[in-house]
């Protein structure tokens, strides 16, 4: 299938919306997403947008930027993680726990507004990675567009360049909960450790990058550029301290670099140690 037609079919599926809140975070998917719907839809649109302690605080600020660059309506949705029940002890459905609470919310929020539709920015490279969350996202009803549609990741990102949106060349996000190794707790505290380092690195210009968390231990992810940076000794050495100060005891670099999903690695290691 070409792209073209992918967008074509892409549009199709939002046109034949009624109206349609748009779960945006300010990433690659969800902005071009919530740009081909308004520009199909206008005011029958509008963003819902979490905001928690698993999200950079940065990403949310871009996010308000841009829907107020764009006149679309946004609705910030509160979430603490704490709240919802085994979360924090990270199971490996931790995903679907979070989801479910998420768009249970966005649900209600959207039936008091009288919002006909959520669709939210899965992809078609998505259905190949271990992706609980997407349970809860079809038994909640909430439509993916872009999955629908076939669209990649690359292709998502091809589009968003040609539509002249600032995301089409932005690192991949994912929410802090990925960081942990399943069956480790997450705690507000480790949270706050994954924030400040990863915004660290960031301000450091590494490009994609995670920073998983075993403990004591900081384990950095991240890309070729990135992995080329740190063979400057100066900035290993500054990355080491700031990780020290944060509360990390040891830091090291992945030699396998950036890649999604890398906690998954470990899921029948847990499922036997249970």
């Amino acid at each position: 299938m070409s792209l073209q037609t992918k967008q074509d079919t892409l549009r199709n599926i939002l046109q034949a919306l009624d109206s349609v809140a748009v779960a945006f975070s300010g990433g690659v998917d969800s902005t071009l997403l919530l740009k081909t719907a308004h520009n199909l839809l206008g005011n029958r649109v509008c963003a819902f947008t979490v905001r928690s302690g698993l999200t950079p605080k940065r990403e949310l600020n871009e996010a308000v930027q841009f829907v107020q660059k764009e006149g679309i309506e946004q609705i910030v949705v509160d979430v603490d993680e704490r709240n919802i029940a085994g979360f924090s002890q990270n199971p490996p459905n931790r995903c679907y726990l979070c989801k479910i609470v998420i768009f249970s919310q966005m649900q209600r929020i959207a039936e008091e507004r009288g919002i006909q539709h959520i669709v939210e920015g899965s992809n078609a490279d998505d259905i190949l990675d271990y992706r609980p969350g997407m349970r809860a996202i079809k038994e909640l009803g909430i439509r993916s567009p872009l999955q629908e549609a076939a669209l990649t990741k690359q292709e998502i990102r091809q589009l968003s360049k040609e539509m002249g949106l600032p995301t089409w060349n932005k690192p991949s996000l994912a929410c802090y909960a990925t960081r942990f190794p399943y069956g480790e707790a997450i705690t507000r505290e480790r949270l706050s450790m994954i924030d400040a380092a990863e915004q660290y690195l960031h301000e450091a210009e590494l490009g994609q990058v995670r920073v998983r968390f075993h403990g004591g231990l900081a384990r950095i992810e991240t890309d070729e550029a990135g992995l080329n940076r740190l063979l400057s000794e100066r900035l290993r050495k500054e990355i080491d301290c700031r990780f020290k100060e944060i509360g990390f005891q040891y830091v090291s670099v992945d030699l396998k670099g950036y890649r999604t999903g890398s906690m998954n690695e470990t899921l029948e290691q847990f499922a036997k140690s249970k």
